[in-house]
């Protein structure tokens, strides 16, 4: 290999995961258009930028969590672990196991090497797009079908093999030839893809991938033809088309030995068809027992039972299938809005939840990054996503992490919420059948006309607004500054209350934190401020919950 040559890295390994999920936003609608095996649901290209999304997101999380990894392994091991839990169908799941053969065989050569590799050479990338065409045969039963994603892909592998000697770019150079030559050909293998006039869907994504390669190693990728239908003309008394399974299931699979996966997939081809069960890589896991499976099925209630007699599901997803994919919103989410919350404590975690939000927890040890933002964005499966960061992430990282998934095609709208209090009262008036920006406006004007303010458990001596604290004083806080001193913070709450209600309002909501120990010491806190309001504040309705968040020991908020 020549020393100017450049290098796949681990750096320039998440670099070709951020142009590919780029480059698959660019041909989505060409890709969707492609698509009429096995299902004509226009859904292939939203589903590989699905999945390849989550892959990018988890390696980017693993950057942000480490500092950065030098091990362009682990890079691998990361895109392979989020692709197989952010599979979206049969094409996220073939992606995910084209991502776990390159993680497999840099695996094994960061063994051999001790621990550790610092970047791939075209001779492994080679082996590793080898060990996905076995992947891949293996995800789908063992039988390939030629004029698919697996013909394409077997091309590519061939060709890197062949040229490793002329050093990576040329034989990513030679892969992406050799790809569209194959991917020309498979309308010559397969019958559905002549009739329709058109080459494999998932063999043009791959092609976009491998394109993404040859761009991030060697700047330049190269221009290739737009795919079109060119339907041929039905020939006479032809049958009429079969009517296709009506929906597509998919789900997380874990606690799943050998034996039960064999007879979960006879189960599913009974029940359907494009059968694919792709397993978790071996650094994913102690145990070798995760699957990403996926089938097109008529009876939805017994594939998810076959599964459940199997193992342990999460992640179940139920799409319609039919012309245009109906029943499933455009660009191949699961949904079409979702609200994401940023809470600490289990009981915010369960209160949010219940009120219909997916939540994200901050790390004890750590606030919430940019990365992990644009992770759990993704995981909402959502087009569009309201967020509710609730005071626990830092201005840039908000704004960061929303540019980040907007730029991958999420419609993303952050709400500005300083607390917990003022998520809970956007997140009562969203309204997902309204227009995103008039949703968005409508929970933002909500929480900035929620009063909030906090209680802490002062740890010092200290002078402050309100006059001298002690250790074990309860402080009343609105606006960053103490506006109560009190004994206990049963008292800097009662001060705050009446505070905050001076210019009136209809129901206080007060969450208890960690720092109230046991349900005694919370009972005994609400107790005393329902009956302060019920006595002084006729007509406000006062509501408890106890959250188990960490700081202030009570987030106290006025609507």
């Amino acid at each position: 290999m020549g020393t100017s040559e450049a290098l796949l890295d681990a750096a320039t390994l998440r670099n070709w995961a951020h142009t590919a999920v780029s480059d698959l936003i660019t041909h989505i609608d060409e890709i969707n258009r492609l698509n009429v095996f096995p299902v004509a649901d226009s859904d292939t290209g939203a589903n590989m930028l699905f999945t390849m999304r989550s892959a990018l997101a988890e390696a980017n999380a693993g950057a942000g969590a480490d500092g950065g990894t030098g091990c362009v392994a682990r890079v691998a091991a990361a895109l392979s672990s989020g692709a197989l839990n952010g599979a979206r169908g049969n094409s996220g799941v073939i992606l995910s196991q084209i991502l776990r053969g390159i993680a497999d065989v840099t695996a094994a050569a960061a063994a051999e090497a001790g621990g550790e590799l610092r970047h791939m050479d075209a001779a492994i990338l080679g082996a590793g797009l080898q060990r996905a065409v076995e992947l891949v045969i293996a995800s789908m039963g063992g039988d390939e079908v030629p004029g698919t994603i697996v013909s394409v892909l077997r091309a590519a592998a061939d060709a890197i093999e062949k040229c490793a000697d002329d050093g990576l770019a040329s034989a990513i150079t030679a892969a992406g030839d050799a790809a569209v030559v194959a991917l020309e050909k498979t309308p010559e293998q397969l019958a559905v893809l002549a009739d329709a006039g058109a080459v494999d869907a998932g063999g043009r994504g791959l092609l976009v991938l491998l394109d993404a390669l040859r761009c991030t190693i060697g700047g330049q990728a190269p221009a290739r033809t737009v795919y079109e239908l060119s339907p041929r003309a039905p020939e006479p008394d032809a049958p009429a088309a079969r009517p296709g399974p009506q929906f597509e299931v998919m789900y997380r699979l874990d606690g799943c030995d050998t034996a039960a996966a064999h007879l979960l997939r006879n189960r599913l081809e009974e029940l359907g068809e494009s059968v694919a069960l792709a397993q978790a890589a071996a650094e994913e896991s102690a145990r070798i027992d995760s699957y990403s499976v996926h089938v097109h099925t008529d009876d939805a209630g017994a594939a998810v039972e076959a599964g459940l007699a199997a193992g342990r599901l999460s992640r179940i997803v139920i799409s319609a299938l039919s012309s245009g994919a109906a029943g499933r919103p455009a660009g191949g989410w699961t949904r079409e809005r979702a609200v994401l919350a940023v809470v600490d404590g289990d009981g915010a975690a369960e209160l949010f939840s219940a009120e219909g939000a997916c939540v994200l927890q901050p790390d004890p040890a750590a606030n919430i990054s940019a990365h992990q933002l644009v992770r759990a964005v993704v995981d909402t499966g959502a087009a569009q996503v309201m967020v509710l960061p609730n005071g626990y992430v830092a201005a840039e990282e908000l704004v960061a992490g929303c540019t980040a998934a907007i730029g991958w095609g999420i419609d993303v709208v952050p709400i500005p919420t300083g607390s917990m209090v003022q998520g809970l009262a956007a997140l009562a008036v969203h309204e997902p059948e309204r227009q995103a920006v008039d949703d968005g406006f409508t929970m933002a004007r909500a929480a900035g006309a929620s009063r909030h303010g906090s209680v802490r458990i002062a740890t010092g001596s200290a002078l402050t607004w309100a006059g001298r604290c002690q250790p074990g004083d309860g402080l009343g806080i609105a606006g960053d500054e103490v506006l109560i001193v009190a004994g206990d913070a049963a008292g800097a709450a009662i001060g705050l209350l009446d505070l905050l209600l001076a210019s009136g309002g209809d129901l206080v909501t007060v969450l208890i934190g960690a720092g109230i120990e046991d349900e005694a010491g919370a009972g005994a806190v609400g107790d005393v401020l329902q009956k302060h309001v019920h006595d002084n504040h006729p007509g406000t309705e006062l509501m408890t919950y106890r959250t188990g968040h960490r700081g202030d020991v009570l987030l106290i908020g006025v609507e």
